[in-house]
């Protein structure tokens, strides 16, 4: 049976795996186009106001005529637009922005973050809709996918099916500003044992962003790390360049080129919620210092030296007992 050695495994016991986002659809219109109020469209955006989950998808559907756009943002109201106001095309946050797609085509984006969103068409400024995103923090971690993550830990095999990479992180339910601990073990698939002394690249990234880098070598199988994320959304966790260096690393001694090793990658992935009870954090994130190089400091200055210091003093003992004892002698001999 697999141990993680320095660590616990908390095991999450879940039906089969269901994916819990879903799907809707706004539909722009014929007429929206036009600002008059005799135009065929009563809404702009049919519906105005719609309603979902944090992790749901909306795809807009261009049923006019004419090329439109979905920009979050302040609209202009039906009139304001004709004003030579400033602003008077709207104004737009940066949040999300579909560009310019044209009749029977259709935009779609999923929405990642819990509040409340105004957009407008920054072609006809008079057209508006708004979207309420709410969240639900699931009892169950989820993975990028939006599929249930049914037990820890997340278990991933290289390409080759060398090396078994296994995952697990506390708390399961990831929120913003709170620390998250990543704890993984290597182990030989085949022979169902650790892998020791695996080098490897661990990163962490959110919305195509990098947010965290670090190298190590695993300990007794294993390592960890802490991170805290600021901002929610699914994350991918990658493990790359991971290659043996022990003598009891499979990858070392199954015949592999040890001049030329192959380096392999595994990928894990879940989602990141909106804390609602903190919006910031003062906790600072504290790496493991132990790496396995210092490991081995640690243990030539704990058992090594002392040794040394040990056997010098029973040698400078054993030596000024001998002293002493010639120098007996050599009195004696005197006395004679």
């Amino acid at each position: 049976m697999k141990l993680f050695i320095l660590f616990s495994i908390f095991l999450g016991l879940a039906s089969t795996s269901t994916v819990y986002a879903e799907d809707y659809v706004v539909n722009i219109p014929f007429g929206a186009y036009n600002p008059e109020l005799n135009t065929p469209a009563e809404v702009w955006y049919d519906p105005p106001t719609i309603n979902i989950q944090f992790g749901d998808t909306i795809t807009w559907v261009n049923n006019d005529r004419e090329a439109h756009t979905v920009t979050s943002g302040q609209s202009t109201g039906r009139f304001e637009w004709m004003s030579q106001k400033e602003g008077g095309f709207g104004k737009p946050d940066g949040i999300f922005d579909s560009g310019r797609f044209m009749p029977n085509d259709s935009w779609t984006y999923t929405f990642e973050k819990a509040g409340t969103f105004s957009y407008f068409c920054t072609i006809h400024p008079w057209m508006e809709g708004r979207v309420n995103v709410e969240q639900t923090i699931p009892d169950f971690p989820y993975d990028a996918h939006g599929n249930k993550i049914e037990k820890f830990p997340v278990v991933q095999f290289t390409p080759d099916k060398l090396v078994e990479f296994d995952l697990t992180w506390e708390p399961n339910i990831i929120k913003t500003f709170e620390k998250t601990t990543f704890v993984f073990q290597t182990y030989d698939n085949i022979a169902n044992i650790n892998l020791d002394k695996m080098n490897y690249e661990m990163i962490i990234s959110q919305n195509g962003r990098e947010l965290f880098r670090d190298t190590g070598i695993t300990q007794v199988g294993g390592d960890y790390r802490n991170f805290i994320f600021e901002t929610a959304g699914p994350i991918e966790i990658r493990f790359q360049n991971i290659v043996g260096s022990g003598t009891s690393a499979r990858a070392s001694i199954a015949g592999e080129d040890v001049e030329n090793p192959i380096f392999r990658t595994v990928v894990f992935s879940t989602i990141v919620y909106d804390n609602p009870e903190k919006t910031n954090t003062s906790e600072k994130v504290i790496q493991p210092a132990k790496r396995i190089d210092l490991y081995y400091v640690i243990q030539f200055s704990v058992i090594i030296v002392p040794t040394i210091m040990l056997l010098g003093i029973i040698m400078y003992m054993k030596f000024k007992k001998s002293k002493k004892r010639s120098d007996q002698s050599k009195s004696g001999a005197l006395k004679i």
